[in-house]
């Protein structure tokens, strides 16, 4: 693994995913922006609060066959509570969020083609979202469930967008009865959408998980 070295602190910057802009130091918080080589300080980012995640950077998924790595964490927060948001590469390229709340795990990769759905348009043009819209994506229909603004409590690892404590979003989830899901997200780049399915940990035949004082692995991963 290539590592740089933080201009804040001067301690090791590991890069684990070579393709993303910005890395958190885990020492002493600085958000560093690498570019072409070069690495420049943009702020400082707020320090996680603690939970108690099994999931790691490092920690390994399997969805359908395809492994995928953690190489960062978001931590926003709203105004009921928080959640983790893990980045993962998989060694062809593809990228997955895998959204995790109360114990679930909401695996996802992007999903374009829905942005053209005029309620989603809609959304990103800037105006809000009903709760209960209803939309096809990837030939299932889904309905909006979660309308929330979420504010950025913290980040580690590897990133596609900068994480200081101004940065916000406004997350949609949609879901069906079956399982599948959708998270739609405006931010100050602009919106994204991601595709996939709800999980118990279990499911996503992970590897390399965080051992936990006091907790037992479910039976399925032991």
């Amino acid at each position: 693994m290539e590592s740089l070295t933080c201009p804040s602190c001067g301690a090791a910057l590991p890069v684990r995913d070579p393709g993303l802009p910005y890395s958190t130091c885990a020492y002493c918080q600085t958000l560093v922006r690498r570019a072409a080589g070069s690495v420049e300080a943009v702020g400082t980012v707020a320090a996680l609060p603690a939970d108690v995640s099994p999931i790691q950077i490092g920690t390994t998924l399997d969805r359908g066959g395809i492994a995928a790595t953690v190489v960062g964490r978001v931590r926003w927060g709203w105004s009921d509570g928080s959640w983790n948001e893990w980045f993962l590469r998989a060694a062809d390229g593809r990228a997955f969020w895998l959204g995790e709340a109360m114990g679930m795990f909401m695996l996802t990769s992007a999903y374009p083609a829905v942005l053209a759905v005029p309620a989603v348009r809609n959304f990103a043009d800037g105006n809000p979202m009903a709760r209960d819209c209803t939309v096809k994506a990837g030939g299932k229909w889904l309905t909006a469930t979660d309308i929330k603004e979420a504010a950025c409590l913290g980040s580690e690892g590897d990133l596609p967008f900068p994480t200081l404590p101004s940065w916000t979003m406004t997350n949609v989830d949609f879901r069906n009865a079956a399982g599948d899901a959708l998270s739609v997200q405006r931010d100050a780049d602009g919106t994204t959408a991601w595709l996939g399915e709800w999980s118990d940990l279990a499911g996503l035949k992970p590897g390399n998980l965080r051992q936990i004082e006091g907790w037992t692995k479910p039976g399925a991963l032991a």
